[in-house]
Order: C-alpha cells, then sequence, then structure tokens
C-alpha cells in the first residue's frame, strides 16, 4: 500500500519541483529560446542583440557570468523602442576609437549604449556584442564593475598592453648599498 502511495505521489512531487520556462513578458519585441551549449555571446551575436542588453533585460533570469543558461528556457531579446539591433562584434585589435569610425558613431553613443565598457576602453573583450547603433536604444540597468566574457574559455586581451613600471635614478637612496644586503 505505501509503494502504491509513493508511485502515485512522486509524479507529482518531481513535478512541482521541475524548471520552469522563464516568467513571459507581454512588452518583449523578440524571444529566443536557449540550446544546449549556448552562452550569451553566442546568443547576442546570432540575433543582434548587445552582451549588454541580453544581461539587462534578463537580469532577473540570467546570472552576471551567464552561467546559468537553461535549454528551453527562453529570453527576451529586447523591448519597445529600448532594442538595439544594430551591433557589433569585437575581433582581436580593436579600439572603441577604430569602432566609433568604423560606425560613424560618437563615443559617448557608444558608452551610452555599452555602459560597461570602461572609460579607457580597456575591458572590451574579443567575441563581445556592442550595440553600434547611432542613437541611445539600450535600456537602462544596473551598474557594473566590469564587463566580463561569458565563455568558459580563457580570452587574450585586446591590444592593451601592461604598463612599464617607472624607474627613477635619482630616487634610490632609500635602497640598501650591496653590503647591506
Amino acid at each position: 500500500m505505501l509503494a502504491l502511495g509513493v508511485a502515485f505521489l512522486l509524479p507529482l512531487l518531481v513535478h512541482s519541483v521541475a524548471v520552469t520556462p522563464l516568467e513571459e513578458r507581454d512588452d518583449c519585441n523578440r524571444w529566443y529560446t536557449i540550446q544546449e551549449n549556448d552562452i550569451c555571446d553566442s546568443i547576442s551575436a546570432a540575433h543582434n542583440v548587445s552582451t549588454y542588453q541580453l544581461a539587462t533585460v534578463n537580469s532577473n533570469d540570467i546570472d552576471k557570468d551567464c552561467g546559468n543558461l537553461v535549454p528551453g528556457n527562453r529570453l527576451c531579446l529586447g523591448y519597445g523602442n529600448e532594442d538595439c539591433t544594430s551591433t557589433y562584434v569585437v575581433r582581436p585589435n580593436d579600439t572603441c576609437e577604430q569602432i566609433t569610425a568604423q560606425f560613424s558613431i560618437g563615443s559617448d553613443v557608444l558608452y551610452a549604449n555599452n555602459p560597461l565598457i570602461d572609460a579607457k576602453c580597456e575591458n572590451i573583450y574579443i567575441g563581445q556584442v556592442l550595440c553600434v547603433s547611432k542613437t541611445v536604444q539600450v535600456p537602462a540597468g544596473p551598474a557594473a564593475s566590469e564587463s566580463k566574457p561569458a565563455t568558459e574559455s580563457k580570452l587574450k586581451p585586446l591590444n592593451n598592453p601592461s604598463p612599464e613600471p617607472e624607474t627613477n635614478a635619482d630616487d634610490d637612496e632609500d635602497l640598501p648599498y650591496c653590503d647591506e644586503l
């Protein structure tokens, strides 16, 4: 009798704890159903949505590293008039200056549409999808301290070498003499 009760209740219990699809939004312009092995950058590149916009629009559904995508769940790609579909995928050696020149946009618009780019444009990465619209179109989102690649592999930095340490030959009086070591 107990086995029959467990057999009857188990499917109900499993159904009640199963992962449910993301909440559907009425004001979403475009939807995407997550596939196996998707990452935020690949979704963004394939569907003309910036990495920032995808993360911002779905901030309640995906984590900051985009590590919790569940195949079968749906993501909103953009809302109303805050839906940038003019995008560019960052390539090796790209700089913000080159990108703004290529798309004839001001740096203020590039930074407004891609608020995760730091002031010196040192944190863009290969594969990142940027909004390159001539007007500000992305939704406002929570401030973030840095932009991180949404991939599992380690990416090499772009053309941003580390600064050389400064040496000042005149200021070596505080250093010990060789015989004091």
